[in-house]
């Protein structure tokens, strides 16, 4: 069922369907609450909640640039609306930033935690100027940094072969009005660093890499993995950045069977 909930001066697009405790998916950059559509097959006793995050598939915009922690008071938003006290996030990519920031945020809301193709840290210095020429680029002609940055999410060997996969994102992402994407860049950029959380999170944290992963180093992951006293790490082989479409059932796995143990 698609729901939307106020927040600041806007709406927040969700889908809520089961019964049960919750698990809480959040897309990444670019991308929309569609992109967990297989995660539908959870069970039926696990309620899952679907979020478009501030600028994202048909939520609105909230300025000029939607900081991480705008993105978690924005969950919190759907969250109060649906009563819910306790929650799994799962946050891929960027809505892995954002769901760190809730954790921060609202930790007593928080269940269990999976940074799916994501990480804790904050942008270096590099990071931070790509996205810079990023915005730039998306000022001059955005439709050609989605049709570009897109690829590059996938492992090399990966991006023939899901060719018709990556239409649909480029497709999908290319609806996205400018100001949006400028938005997320600059919320990315700005975000902190946020290991910090892990160390001391009382609840599980697992995390799911790819090992091809072009934005998040396997290597970089192994390294947050051992940081939360209760983690776990599923490391998919010749996977990249988007493991919901390169793995697939791998992904999925990994999410159900962490869910499970937390609320088994």
């Amino acid at each position: 069922m698609t729901k939307y909930a106020n927040f600041k001066q806007g709406k927040i697009r969700y889908t809520d369907s089961g019964n049960g405790r919750v698990v809480v998916f959040l897309h990444g950059f670019l991308e929309s609450l569609e992109m967990w559509r297989y995660y539908e097959n959870l069970p039926k006793h696990i309620r899952k909640i679907c979020i478009d995050l501030p600028g994202h598939g048909k939520s609105d915009n909230f300025g000029y640039v939607h900081s991480m922690e705008l993105m978690a008071d924005s969950i919190r938003a759907v969250l109060k609306q649906e009563r819910i006290r306790k929650v799994i996030l799962v946050g891929h990519s960027m809505g892995g930033y954002a769901g760190m920031a809730f954790a921060e945020m609202y930790p007593d809301m928080m269940k269990g935690l999976v940074l799916y193709f994501s990480s804790a840290a904050a942008d270096d210095k590099e990071k931070q100027a790509n996205r810079n020429r990023a915005i730039k680029l998306v000022e001059k002609n955005s439709r050609t940094l989605v049709k570009n940055a897109i690829p590059l999410l996938f492992a090399e060997h990966n991006i023939k072969k899901y060719k018709g996969s990556i239409a649909v994102l480029v497709r999908r992402a290319s609806k996205m009005g400018v100001q949006n994407i400028i938005a997320a860049l600059g919320g990315m950029r700005d975000r902190t660093d946020r290991e910090i959380v892990l160390k001391f999170a009382p609840y599980p944290v697992c995390f799911v890499a790819g090992e091809l992963d072009p934005v998040i180093p396997v290597e970089l992951v192994r390294k947050q993995a051992a940081i939360p006293k209760d983690s776990s790490i599923v490391i998919l082989q010749k996977t990249g950045h988007m493991g919901f479409i390169e793995n697939k059932k791998g992904s999925y796995l990994a999410v159900k069977l962490f869910v499970n143990s937390v609320y088994s």
